[in-house]
């Protein structure tokens, strides 16, 4: 693939050769850092992917380094507030529509789902619906980069959080169906919500779901040892993580154990 840009300084600037990231400033233990913001197209007409949180700077910026280029829609990977959050403001700015996947995020007539391609000039995203980290989650296959927006599905480094509006059985078939996608399409990069760029797809999704199967595997361990409730799951099987993150840690176990207990 050509026009792949790693910057050594981090995510802000990264992209391929049609999406170019503009890094929010909210970096925190859950966002890494910063939500990263994805400008596609090089022409007149933009797609804007996931404007963050509500912060006037950086949809000031993001506004900024468009210039005269006209917007032609807003699309959320998910509702999440730390994507979704400056959506609004955004569209002010810009009179472009938001498109999700949720209803209650949209401002316009025209949703997004599993299937949808969205255009810009010779361009196309074409939509992956992805629940898992939420119900709502999508991915968006950018055909004339081998690239797929991967939203907090995948993350450029660290694993992701289920949240309490996802589901870890959905979870898993998602990174199936990613892992399945990228071999089929010959993705040559993911470009996620937060995190560096990932040039090896296939190697960071086998990382992801083999890492998912051996947490399944110590959370059985765990409570065949006698843990019972999250926090005494957390402290065996997340025992190195750090106290910041631990309720993000119980947030991902008592994911675990509703699958478990179905499974």
């Amino acid at each position: 693939m050509s026009g792949l840009r790693i910057p050594l300084e981090g995510p802000d600037g990264a992209g391929t050769e049609h999406a170019l990231n503009l890094l929010a400033p909210n970096p925190s233990p859950m966002t890494l850092d910063g939500t990263n913001t994805w400008v596609v197209g090089l022409g007149e007409e933009v797609l804007v992917v996931d404007p963050g949180p509500d912060d006037e700077a950086h949809l000031a910026r993001v506004a900024a380094h468009l210039r005269d280029r006209r917007v032609t829609a807003i699309l959320l990977t998910h509702g999440h507030h730390d994507h979704s959050g400056g959506a609004r403001a955004f569209a002010e700015l810009t009179g472009a529509p938001v498109r999700a996947l949720d209803p209650r995020h949209r401002l316009g007539d025209e949703g997004l789902g599993d299937g949808d391609v969205v255009g810009v000039g010779d361009l196309e995203l074409r939509v992956l619906g992805t629940p898992g980290h939420s119900a709502d989650s999508l991915c968006f296959w950018l055909p004339a980069d081998r690239a797929v927006l991967t939203g907090d599905t995948v993350l450029g480094r660290g694993t992701t959080v289920i949240a309490p509006d996802g589901d870890l059985a959905d979870y898993l078939r998602s990174l199936d169906r990613l892992r399945a996608t990228a071999e089929q399409v010959g993705a040559e990069a993911l470009l996620p919500g937060h995190g560096p760029v990932l040039p090896d797809p296939i190697g960071a999704l086998d990382g992801y779901i083999a890492h998912r199967r051996r947490r399944l595997d110590q959370i059985r361990a765990a409570r065949e040892g006698g843990a019972a409730t999250p926090a005494e799951i957390v402290a065996i099987v997340y025992a190195d993580v750090d106290r910041s993150l631990r309720p993000a840690a119980e947030m991902s176990v008592r994911a675990q154990l509703d699958y478990l207990g179905d499974a």
